[in-house]
């Protein structure tokens, strides 16, 4: 998208780049940050949201040990020569990025995993480094073989020299000033009284500052004097000649521009995650029909901004926003500039939904143009802008106007105004206008493709509520407040006679509309107070409804226990009376007119509508492994373990039997006693300090801490290892590149101990 410098800054989008380049990492993600822009493609766009997402989606992407080691690259592409920290510099941020590397791949983020593997693996370098720096940046002994035999053959003559001049000291040492070895022109020397000089055979080197020393080489150490100068010299060159050559192989190292690119831009990645994230911040889409679309849309710079939502689309292009001084309109216009703006340079933006269309260009006329030097009035420096505006604006141009027809002639500029806003319209672009022109107003209410909107004031206390009402226009209040604030009445007669009969007319609709605006929103929150009340009644009735059905359900079991019981004694008294009729002629007519005056009190006794189920119908427990059963012919009950067909086999004691399902009485299902559980324990140090150890120690030490840390459900761990030579720190990291438990692990940010520290993060 194309907007011009002087745009970016009246939306305040420079604040915003630093507020982002105060959540960067590193130097190289700062340049990035402060240089963001909303020049990039619509791929490029849409990439940027998807990597910001995938970063919020995990956890924060940490780029602990990475430094901005270009000036240090430059000077050895110069043919300088580096200090040995200044190369270790340049390998912690190679080692850096490859532990980052690992540790996004292994988060499975699509997006970012792409990035990160155009970072480059240096191993080789690094073993290099390893073996030819110790931790200090000092070249070590064994760097080379040359080095390592300059460096035996020094230790040893050093020590001849000082064992030599200790003997001296001894032999005179009443001539002798103070009882030291020192250096002396990078000589070994002794300190010797002046007033005895001549009694000490050697060479005088330097004197003190008070003349009353001198400091001799005796001539018995010349020589070895000299030797020992040889070999440092010998030493120093070979020194440079090795932080020469290990320069030039990490400066060099093909990717490792590449490699610092991609590091920059991963930190503006996460930084772009970390303001999203302090900021409230929302990933914005494309829309496809070219419709702006900003649901409770602030401007993230102004603390408890009032939010706002600003639709644009076909049927209403632009929007003509009107309303008193101060009421909101700058801010809510700025708002709409710096959404597409942010959101083209591939940011979040503030809004609870944000849709925009791949705008290329944004329009802008904010803010007072006056210009001594180009002799601009303030008029002429806006029209200077209205000009651009008329002849760029196109169907996928953004148009900002704020105070559109001020600083000039109010019919005339209304007049130019509304030929400039059917000029925008007839291109097709989106945009917002602000003016307190009426005639504009009018112009919105009457044109198709524009729509008039108000920001609302309360007069009554006359202030701002700096909301903003889409769908009708909005009042100057400037006689209202005036009024309120008890200015003559004869003043303000007299301002309503030269503002006129359409002047007041239209100032009276406006209030009127604007009263039945207030008294329907009124009714609206009265209706969902209402609906609020209804919804709760309802509620209540739900309730009470779901007790009567279960206290039915109570009474009908009741009933149906009772219908049970009588038709048991019911059917037991029929059988007796059969018996009899059958056995007992002289009774049998008796038997039988009981029998059926048996049967009509029972039709009496159960309502017809329900059916009482014979016990033959009732619904048998099943008989399935684990219910407890009697077996009858056996006298013992037990669980079963199996179902057989027709059998059942059923577990009494340590005996199992197999009996028919005839022969055994359901008891009920097993209680099932709860276990007791493990309590973790309530504290667990998630650190372990392993430096100094030896290797098979330390990763003991270690396997035994991540297996109680996984146990006891930590997240992350934190191994101290210390820089040293390196080699616990390898040890640990293959460790744990090969541990199943460990998801991830990466180096300690540099204030929690950089290369000095690893943290592992678990797997669940």
């Amino acid at each position: 998208m194309n907007v011009t410098p002087t745009t970016l800054q009246k939306l305040d989008f420079p604040r915003v780049q630093e507020a982002l380049a105060e959540r960067a990492a590193s130097s190289l993600g700062v340049e990035r940050a402060l240089a963001v822009s909303p020049e990039l493609s619509r791929f490029e766009t849409e990439r940027a949201w998807t990597r910001t997402a995938e970063a919020l989606s995990g956890s924060d992407l940490s780029l602990g040990g990475v430094r901005d080691i270009r000036p240090f690259l430059e000077r050895v592409r110069d043919g300088r020569v580096l200090e040995g920290l200044e190369l270790l510099e340049i390998a912690y941020t190679m080692d850096a990025s490859g532990t980052i590397k690992r540790s996004i791949l292994a988060s499975e983020r699509p997006a970012l995993s792409e990035l990160a593997r155009q970072l480059g693996s240096f191993d080789g370098a690094l073993r290099m480094v390893r073996e030819q720096l110790d931790p200090d940046g000092r070249v070590r002994d064994d760097a080379t073989p040359k080095l390592r035999e300059i460096r035996r053959r020094l230790n040893p003559l050093r020590g001849r020299i000082r064992e030599r001049l200790q003997e001296l000291l001894g032999r005179y040492a009443e001539f002798v000033q103070d009882n030291i070895i020192t250096l002396r022109r990078d000589r070994y020397v002794i300190p010797v009284r002046a007033s005895s000089q001549s009694r000490v055979p050697g060479i005088v080197l330097d004197t003190s500052d008070s003349g009353a020393t001198v400091f001799v080489e005796p001539q018995s150490v010349v020589p070895m004097n000299n030797e020992l100068a040889l070999l440092e010299f010998e030493e120093r060159d070979e020194v440079r000649r090795i932080l020469i050559a290990l320069g030039q192989r990490l400066a060099f190292e093909p990717g490792l521009d590449e490699t610092l690119e991609t590091l920059a831009e991963l930190d503006l990645v996460a930084a772009s995650a970390r303001l999203a994230r302090d900021w409230g911040l929302t990933q914005p889409t494309f829309s496809k029909n070219g419709s702006v679309k900003l649901t409770r849309a602030r401007h993230p710079l102004i603390a408890g901004c009032v939010p706002n939502t600003v639709a644009l689309d076909d049927e209403h292009r632009l929007l003509i926003v009107t309303g008193p001084n101060a009421g909101g309109k700058t801010v809510l216009l700025k708002t709409l500039g710096l959404a597409a703006v942010m959101a083209h340079s591939g940011m979040f933006v503030a809004a609870s939904e944000a849709k925009l269309p791949p705008f290329k260009a944004l329009l802008t006329d904010i803010g007072d143009e006056q210009s001594i030097e180009a002799s601009l009035s303030t008029y002429a420096g806006h029209l200077k802008n209205l000009k651009a505006i008329s002849e760029q604006a196109a169907p996928d141009v953004l148009v900002l106007v704020d105070e559109l027809g001020s600083g000039t002639d109010p019919d005339e500029g209304a007049a130019l105004s509304r030929a400039i806003l059917e000029g925008i319209l007839s291109s097709g672009a989106r945009g917002l206008i602000n003016t307190h022109l009426a005639p504009l107003k009018v112009f919105a209410s009457e044109t198709t493709g524009v729509q008039n909107a108000a920001m609302s004031f309360d007069v009554a206390n006359l202030a701002p509520r700096f909301e903003l009402v889409v769908g009708q226009p909005g009042r100057s209040y400037a006689l209202a407040i005036a009024e309120r604030l008890g200015l003559a009445d004869e003043l303000l007669v007299r301002a309503q006679e030269i503002l006129g009969p359409e002047g007041a007319a239209l100032e009276s609709l406006l209030q009127t509309l604007e009263r039945q605006r207030e008294e329907l929103s009124r009714g609206q929150v009265q209706l969902a107070n209402e609906r609020d009340q209804a919804a709760r009644e309802a509620a209540l009735l739900r309730e009470q409804i779901d007790r009567l059905r279960t206290r039915e359900g109570e009474v009908l079991a009741a009933a149906a226990e009772r219908a049970d019981e009588l038709l048991q004694d019911t059917l037991q008294r029929a059988k007796e009376l059969k018996r009899t009729a059958t056995r007992d002629p002289v009774g049998r007519s008796q038997a039988l007119g009981e029998l059926q005056r048996l049967r009509q009190n029972v039709k009496t006794k159960v309502p017809a509508a329900q059916k009482i189920p014979l016990p033959s119908e009732r619904k048998k427990p099943a008989l399935e492994p684990g219910a407890v059963v009697m077996v009858e012919a056996y006298g013992a009950k037990g669980p079963i373990t199996e179902v057989r067909g027709d059998d059942v086999v059923v577990q009494l004691g340590l005996l199992k039997v197999t009996v028919p399902k005839s022969g055994v009485k359901f008891q009920g299902q097993p209680k099932v006693k709860k276990q007791a559980g493990y309590t973790a324990p309530t504290r667990f140090d998630d650190e372990l300090n392993i430096r100094a150890e030896r290797v098979e120690p330390a990763l003991e030490k270690l396997r035994d801490f991540v297996t109680e840390a996984h146990a006891l459900k930590a997240p992350r761990i934190r191994i101290l290892h210390g820089k040293g030579t390196g080699t616990l720190r390898d040890a640990v990291r293959n460790y744990l590149k090969n541990e199943k438990r460990v998801e991830r692990f990466e180096d300690a940010v540099p204030y929690e101990g950089g290369h000095g520290v690893t943290v592992a993060y678990l797997r669940g």
